[in-house]
Protein backbone atom coordinates (compact mmCIF):
# COMPACT_ATOMS: atom_id res chain seq x y z
CA UNK A 1 0.00 0.00 0.00
CA UNK A 2 1.59 3.42 -0.60
CA UNK A 3 2.72 5.68 2.22
CA UNK A 4 0.51 8.25 1.25
CA UNK A 5 -2.64 5.76 1.75
CA UNK A 6 -1.16 4.62 5.01
CA UNK A 7 -1.02 8.12 6.15
CA UNK A 8 -4.69 9.02 4.80
CA UNK A 9 -5.60 5.97 6.42
CA UNK A 10 -3.91 6.47 9.90
CA UNK A 11 -5.70 10.46 10.01
CA UNK A 12 -9.04 8.57 9.39
CA UNK A 13 -8.56 6.25 12.59
CA UNK A 14 -7.40 9.68 14.58
CA UNK A 15 -10.37 11.44 13.41
CA UNK A 16 -12.71 8.48 14.21
CA UNK A 17 -11.04 8.03 17.60
CA UNK A 18 -11.06 11.84 18.53
CA UNK A 19 -15.22 11.88 17.15
CA UNK A 20 -15.97 9.29 19.30
CA UNK A 21 -14.28 9.52 22.45
CA UNK A 22 -16.01 13.62 21.84
CA UNK A 23 -19.44 11.57 21.67
CA UNK A 24 -18.96 9.39 25.03
CA UNK A 25 -17.73 12.40 26.85
CA UNK A 26 -20.92 14.17 25.43
CA UNK A 27 -23.07 11.56 26.60
CA UNK A 28 -21.49 10.83 29.91
CA UNK A 29 -21.82 14.12 31.16
CA UNK A 30 -25.34 14.45 29.90
CA UNK A 31 -25.97 11.79 31.92
CA UNK A 32 -24.34 13.20 35.18
CA UNK A 33 -25.96 16.72 34.62
CA UNK A 34 -28.96 14.98 33.74
CA UNK A 35 -29.88 13.81 38.18
CA UNK A 36 -29.04 17.43 38.84
CA UNK A 37 -31.35 18.79 36.41
CA UNK A 38 -29.21 20.61 33.96
CA UNK A 39 -28.29 20.29 30.77
CA UNK A 40 -24.85 20.73 28.86
CA UNK A 41 -25.55 24.38 27.50
CA UNK A 42 -27.09 25.33 31.23
CA UNK A 43 -24.01 23.65 32.88
CA UNK A 44 -21.31 25.13 30.53
CA UNK A 45 -22.96 28.86 30.58
CA UNK A 46 -23.29 29.02 34.58
CA UNK A 47 -19.98 26.97 34.88
CA UNK A 48 -18.04 30.80 32.77
CA UNK A 49 -20.14 32.96 35.15
CA UNK A 50 -18.28 30.93 38.16
CA UNK A 51 -15.46 30.84 36.33
CA UNK A 52 -15.34 34.42 35.81
CA UNK A 53 -16.34 35.68 38.99
CA UNK A 54 -20.30 36.80 39.07
CA UNK A 55 -21.84 39.04 36.82
CA UNK A 56 -20.45 38.05 32.96
CA UNK A 57 -21.11 39.39 29.54
CA UNK A 58 -23.05 37.55 26.98
CA UNK A 59 -20.32 38.48 24.81
CA UNK A 60 -17.43 37.06 27.42
CA UNK A 61 -19.65 33.27 27.86
CA UNK A 62 -19.68 33.19 24.05
CA UNK A 63 -16.09 33.09 23.48
CA UNK A 64 -15.16 31.09 26.51
CA UNK A 65 -17.98 28.44 25.01
CA UNK A 66 -16.18 29.55 21.59
CA UNK A 67 -20.46 29.93 20.16
CA UNK A 68 -21.84 33.37 18.28
CA UNK A 69 -23.04 35.86 20.74
CA UNK A 70 -26.79 34.84 19.16
CA UNK A 71 -26.55 31.52 19.81
CA UNK A 72 -25.58 32.64 23.79
CA UNK A 73 -28.14 34.87 23.95
CA UNK A 74 -31.01 32.40 23.11
CA UNK A 75 -29.65 30.10 25.92
CA UNK A 76 -29.98 32.43 28.24
CA UNK A 77 -33.64 33.46 27.02
CA UNK A 78 -34.12 29.55 27.98
CA UNK A 79 -32.23 29.74 31.15
CA UNK A 80 -34.27 33.04 32.32
CA UNK A 81 -37.43 31.19 31.93
CA UNK A 82 -36.03 28.18 34.11
CA UNK A 83 -34.72 30.83 36.57
CA UNK A 84 -31.73 29.88 36.90
CA UNK A 85 -30.04 33.35 35.56
CA UNK A 86 -31.09 36.93 35.36
CA UNK A 87 -29.94 39.00 32.56
CA UNK A 88 -29.50 42.77 33.03
CA UNK A 89 -28.41 45.61 30.55
CA UNK A 90 -25.02 47.53 31.70
CA UNK A 91 -26.56 51.36 32.96
CA UNK A 92 -23.67 52.93 30.65
CA UNK A 93 -24.06 50.57 27.51
CA UNK A 94 -27.23 49.77 26.63
CA UNK A 95 -25.20 47.29 24.44
CA UNK A 96 -23.72 45.10 27.26
CA UNK A 97 -26.13 42.24 28.44
CA UNK A 98 -24.33 40.93 31.60
CA UNK A 99 -25.83 37.39 33.24
CA UNK A 100 -25.68 36.36 37.04
CA UNK A 101 -26.56 32.97 38.38
CA UNK A 102 -29.25 32.72 40.31
CA UNK A 103 -29.48 30.93 43.72
CA UNK A 104 -31.66 28.32 42.18
CA UNK A 105 -28.94 27.83 40.07
CA UNK A 106 -25.58 27.90 42.26
CA UNK A 107 -27.81 24.95 44.48
CA UNK A 108 -27.36 22.76 41.20
CA UNK A 109 -24.13 24.23 39.89
CA UNK A 110 -22.31 22.96 43.47
CA UNK A 111 -22.90 19.24 43.33
CA UNK A 112 -22.93 18.82 39.47
CA UNK A 113 -19.35 20.63 39.73
CA UNK A 114 -18.14 17.98 41.94
CA UNK A 115 -19.99 14.55 39.79
CA UNK A 116 -18.30 16.49 36.81
CA UNK A 117 -14.90 16.86 38.19
CA UNK A 118 -14.72 13.20 40.28
CA UNK A 119 -15.41 11.99 36.57
CA UNK A 120 -13.46 13.74 34.69
CA UNK A 121 -10.29 12.72 37.17
CA UNK A 122 -11.41 8.92 37.04
CA UNK A 123 -11.36 9.04 33.47
CA UNK A 124 -7.72 10.72 32.87
CA UNK A 125 -6.55 8.87 35.99
CA UNK A 126 -4.49 5.99 33.86
CA UNK A 127 -2.61 8.50 32.25
CA UNK A 128 0.70 9.63 33.80
CA UNK A 129 1.20 13.19 34.56
CA UNK A 130 4.01 13.35 31.49
CA UNK A 131 1.33 11.84 29.14
CA UNK A 132 -1.77 14.16 29.95
CA UNK A 133 0.77 16.98 29.48
CA UNK A 134 1.43 15.25 26.09
CA UNK A 135 -1.61 14.84 25.30
CA UNK A 136 -2.81 18.57 25.88
CA UNK A 137 0.13 19.31 23.28
CA UNK A 138 -0.63 17.13 20.80
CA UNK A 139 -4.56 17.88 20.60
CA UNK A 140 -3.85 21.65 20.87
CA UNK A 141 -2.36 21.34 17.01
CA UNK A 142 -5.43 20.23 14.90
CA UNK A 143 -7.45 22.51 17.96
CA UNK A 144 -5.42 25.85 16.48
CA UNK A 145 -5.81 24.36 12.57
CA UNK A 146 -10.08 24.33 13.40
CA UNK A 147 -9.33 27.85 14.47
CA UNK A 148 -8.26 28.98 11.64
CA UNK A 149 -10.02 27.15 8.96
CA UNK A 150 -13.47 28.95 11.22
CA UNK A 151 -11.46 32.51 11.50
CA UNK A 152 -9.65 32.65 8.72
CA UNK A 153 -6.62 35.54 10.10
CA UNK A 154 -7.04 34.80 13.92
CA UNK A 155 -3.49 34.80 15.80
CA UNK A 156 -3.01 31.79 16.80
CA UNK A 157 0.24 33.09 18.93
CA UNK A 158 -2.36 35.50 20.59
CA UNK A 159 -4.54 32.61 21.45
CA UNK A 160 -1.67 30.65 22.79
CA UNK A 161 -0.70 33.77 24.92
CA UNK A 162 -4.37 33.79 26.51
CA UNK A 163 -4.12 30.25 27.30
CA UNK A 164 -0.78 30.54 28.99
CA UNK A 165 -2.84 32.72 31.91
CA UNK A 166 -5.10 29.96 32.27
CA UNK A 167 -3.84 27.24 34.09
CA UNK A 168 -3.35 29.89 37.29
CA UNK A 169 -7.61 30.89 36.71
CA UNK A 170 -8.01 27.04 36.76
CA UNK A 171 -5.91 26.66 40.02
CA UNK A 172 -8.18 29.19 41.59
CA UNK A 173 -11.39 27.67 40.36
CA UNK A 174 -10.61 24.40 41.62
CA UNK A 175 -9.60 25.30 45.20
CA UNK A 176 -13.22 27.30 44.84
CA UNK A 177 -14.49 23.58 44.22
CA UNK A 178 -11.98 21.20 45.62
CA UNK A 179 -13.52 17.38 45.35
CA UNK A 180 -14.37 15.94 48.64
CA UNK A 181 -13.69 12.73 50.12
CA UNK A 182 -15.77 10.56 47.66
CA UNK A 183 -18.67 9.25 50.95
CA UNK A 184 -18.99 13.24 51.67
CA UNK A 185 -19.73 14.09 47.86
CA UNK A 186 -21.85 11.16 47.38
CA UNK A 187 -24.24 12.35 50.22
CA UNK A 188 -23.76 15.85 49.33
CA UNK A 189 -24.88 15.09 45.55
CA UNK A 190 -27.75 12.94 47.36
CA UNK A 191 -29.26 15.66 49.18
CA UNK A 192 -29.30 18.14 45.83
CA UNK A 193 -30.41 15.82 42.93
CA UNK A 194 -33.52 17.07 40.60
CA UNK A 195 -33.62 20.34 41.87
CA UNK A 196 -33.11 22.44 38.97
CA UNK A 197 -36.13 22.52 35.97
CA UNK A 198 -35.07 21.57 32.73
CA UNK A 199 -35.40 24.21 30.05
Amino acid sequence: MPANSESEKLTLRLWRQVYQTYNLLKQSQDQILEEYGLTAEQYGLLTVIDYLGGPTRITDVAQWLERSANSVSMIVDRMVKAGLVRRTRDRKDRRVVWVTATSKAEAALKPSNVAILEFVQKIFQPLSHKDKSTLIDLLGTPKYEIQKYLNPGVDINELKRAELVQPSDLEKWLKKHRLPSAPQSKRQAGKTKKTVTRS
